[in-house]
């Protein structure tokens, strides 16, 4: 039976027992095998995986005493071959860095080497995670590494940026201009999925649109301006209705 089959006392009960099982493990001298823990991560539901990371982190954030030891035992399972492990490890760092991302961030870089597109996709979503909670370490991390030989990494911090656009555009909109020339496709796409993203509660199309403005790229702005349009006739959560926001950019440029 997956997670999700069980009732939800039953669940509460099995979220429960992982974290006496992982906290009774954190307690263990520093050679311990912790194969709780090992079996939690690796498991094929998802679920139970989630709430590895999501233990750890609560773990890590209300015991002082156990950092070390989690730090040193992440970086351990990093290395294994399971890449459900290595999966459950960047979504943990994730949880760490949302209040504590200067003691995971170089674990994070040793990650973007992994080219697996499961690792690829939690380094995503720790970065949003991480961004919404803790956005100055987070930016500064997509920074670095937004103008990357690589292609597929400058997609994943330009994804990484998401979550924190939505509420404070204004904080990754230039790192969005930063590389607005970008000539990769699926990198090009993601710029244009993110300016969608970032423009449709309260106060940010007025923000997306005046930045949009200032940009010399009017290829990419033109593209930008449809997928914004494209979202706002989508998400009927849109502050603003598809009229409203076709309205407002034909205003502002001209159109």
């Amino acid at each position: 039976m997956g997670f999700y089959d069980f009732s939800k006392e039953k669940r509460k009960e099995i979220v429960q027992e992982m974290e006496d099982n992982i906290k009774n493990e954190l307690e263990k001298p520093v050679n311990f095998d912790y194969p709780f823990l090992l079996k939690y991560a690796s498991d094929d539901d998802i679920y139970i995986r989630k709430n590895v990371y999501l233990i750890i982190g609560k773990l890590y954030n209300t015991n002082k005493d156990f950092q070390t030891t989690i730090l040193n035992i992440l970086e351990s399972m990093f290395q294994k071959e399971d890449v459900e492990v290595r999966q459950t490890v960047v979504y943990a760092w994730g949880e760490i860095g949302k209040l504590d991302a200067e003691k995971i961030m170089g674990n994070m870089e040793c990650a973007l080497k992994d080219e697996n597109p499961k690792i690829r996709n939690a380094i995503i979503g720790a970065l949003k995670q991480m961004g919404e909670k803790n956005p100055v370490p987070t930016l500064k991390f997509a920074k670095k590494y937004i103008n990357d030989s690589q292609p597929e990494i400058r997609r994943q911090m330009i994804h990484g940026i998401e979550l924190r656009g939505r509420t404070h555009p204004k904080d990754v909109l230039p790192l969005l201009e930063e590389v607005q020339n970008e000539e990769n496709k699926r990198v090009r796409d993601m710029i244009i999925h993110v300016i969608g993203q970032i423009s449709y509660k309260k106060g940010c199309l007025e923000k997306v649109v005046y930045s949009l403005k200032q940009w010399k790229n009017k290829d990419l702005v033109e593209d930008a301006l449809s997928e914004i349009l494209d979202v706002h006739k989508r998400y009927k959560f849109s502050y603003r209705s598809y009229e409203e926001a076709e309205k407002f950019i034909k205003k502002e440029f001209n159109m």
